[in-house]
Order: structure tokens, then sequence, then C-alpha cells
């Protein structure tokens, strides 16, 4: 293995120029850089970013916990996160949880035990309390997509006011009937749509047809069969909220199935549009999202807190708007 002595060595100068020169942390005369760069390139010299991480306290390193990628905004979001690490020279870790409690939990321990000087989490709500360990430790921690925890700095969208303005633009449209897929009330997007909607059935004079399951929430089979619930449950349903785009679409091959035609019948729209709405072959209206905006942002916060001198900076929460883009289905 090459050190940095052979590079010395070749180049005809003492170790500590090599370290300076690679490191850029002080003056090196121009031709004796250009002299260690090519003893460098000549024995393919591999700085050891582990040991240096180690002696500078950092690894360079994040950890994305995240509930799942597959067609979800997530995989926009860890586009976003990605792209900005590396900018500041850090890399990533991605870790699936699939949204199970102990999942996440196991991936948490190992990440503040390895090497990742923070943490961004799209997480369950479940473990909080380790969250804040992790934190107090001197890890720093951004949520993304899901403020559980208001100590902890996050990085969300209005999810209320989404639903309630899409819940609003259905009505304007003449829609008496509208119906909601939805997902568990553990976390906070779910529970925020769900409040965004009953506020403005409630300010419209409309009654409510949800449908929920245990299911995984964020998939195609889960829209498909909360729309037959929907309709099982309002046969005279003429709109349907899709919180996720994944939802949306299975619910248009529900409706398809059921021979109703979108939009004449039944609107849709999703809460969380991603690009894949606009490819369908009935392109789907959706409260759009800047999900790798949010990710850059989340990235930015989280590198900001591994820079900070103080060991638990204060809390900041960031809100994003959702942005109405109206297609074939409405």
């Amino acid at each position: 293995m090459v050190t940095l002595k052979d590079v010395a060595k070749l180049a005809c100068v003492d170790v500590s120029t090599v370290s300076r020169a690679l490191n850029n942390s002080a003056y090196v005369h121009p031709e004796t850089k250009a002299r260690i760069m090519e003893a460098v390139k000549e024995l393919s010299y591999q700085p050891n970013v582990l040991a240096k991480g180690l002696r500078e306290g950092k690894r360079h390193t994040i950890g994305v916990v995240i509930p799942h990628l597959h067609m979800t905004t997530f995989a926009e979001i860890t586009q976003g996160i990605e792209e900005e690490a590396t900018k500041a020279g850090y890399a990533t870790l991605i870790c699936n949880t699939g949204d199970d409690p102990a999942i996440e939990k196991a991936y948490l321990n190992r990440l503040r035990n390895g090497f990742v000087d923070g943490i961004i989490i799209a997480g369950t709500g479940s473990n909080k309390k380790l969250l804040r360990d992790i934190q107090v430790s001197g890890l720093a921690v951004t949520q993304i997509m899901r403020k559980q925890d208001p100590e902890i700095s996050s990085v969300t969208v209005g999810y209320k006011t989404s639903a309630y303005e899409a819940t609003k633009y259905f009505a304007d449209k003449g829609c008496k009937q509208i119906g909601l897929i939805n997902g568990t009330m553990k976390l906070a997007p779910y529970k925020e749509r769900y409040q965004g909607y009953q506020k403005a059935l409630k300010e419209l004079g409309l009654t409510e047809t949800t449908a929920e399951f245990d299911n995984p929430v964020n998939t195609m089979n889960y829209g498909y069969d909360c729309t037959m619930e929907l309709l099982r449950r309002n046969p005279q349903l003429d709109a349907i909220v899709a919180a996720v785009d994944t939802q949306g679409i299975g619910a248009l091959r529900a409706l398809k199935e059921k021979n109703i035609k979108v939009p004449e019948e039944v609107r849709l729209i999703s809460l969380t549009g991603q690009a894949i709405g606009a490819m369908l072959e009935t392109s789907m209206t959706a409260m759009e999202i800047p999900a790798k905006e949010l990710g850059e942002k989340a990235a930015v916060m989280n590198l900001e807190d591994i820079g900070s001198k103080t060991k638990k900076p204060s809390a900041r929460h960031l809100v994003y708007s959702s942005v109405l883009v109206e297609r074939e289905s409405s």
C-alpha cells in the first residue's frame, strides 16, 4: 500500500509538505505542489479517508433513513440530499426501513455507533427518544417530510393546506361527495392531510368518506383497495383525494375496472405529485412538491448543524408549499 512517505520520497520533500499540499492547509510553492501531484499520480496514491476522518473527529458521511425509494418522492429527495452532500465532500448511507419501527431502531443504532456525522430521517415517530439521545451525543439530526418531533429540525410540506386546497378545488368544480385515501394517523403527514380535508368539508357543509388500511400505504395496491372501499361506502362518490401518486395510480386502475370514467364521473387529485403523474394514460392532477429541493435543503441544514460549535443547535423548521398542477384527471 502506497503511503505519504512513498509520495514524499519520490517528490523529494518532507511528509509534512505532502500533507499540506494534499489538504490545501497551508501554502506550498506551485512547483513543489506540481511535483507532489505528479508523484501521487505515478504511485496511484489514495488517501486513507477513514484515518483522516478519525483524526479530524469527522467521518464525512450522512446517514439517510427513509421508508422506501421505489416510485415515491423519497427517490427525488434522496437525490437532492446526495448531490448537496457531495458538493460538501460528504458521502451518504441510505437505509430503507419499510416504515417498520424495529428496523428503523436497528438502523439508527448502527448509524450512531458507526461512521456518520449526521442523520436525515423520515421517521415513524416510534423512536423519538432514541433520536434525541443521538442528537445529544453530538450527531446532527434533521427530519425530512415528517415532522414527528418539534425538538428536532425539519424540512416538510404544508400537508394540511394542500389537502384543504385540493378539497376546495373539487368543490369549486361542483363535487359534493369527495373521498380521501389516507394513511395511518401515527405519521404526521397523514394526520395533517386529514385535518385539512376535514376543515374544508366542515366549511363546505359536506360529509366525509375516507379509507385507510394497515398495509403499506405508499403503494398502488393500497390505492386500489382504498378506492374500492370508498366506492363501497359511498356509491355517489364524485371525487377522490389521494395522499400520494402511487395511491392515485391504484385509484385510476380501480375506477377503470368499475367502468367509472375519469374525470367525467369521478375526479382525482394526488397531494404529493411526481413527474410520473404527467406520463400516465390519464395524466394526474396533483399538488406538486419540490422534492429534490427539500432534499437539498435538508442536507444543507444537516451539514450546518454538523459544523456548528453548539453541541445541540436550536431546532429549525422549514415548510414548503405545494403547487396545483391541473391535468386530465380533474
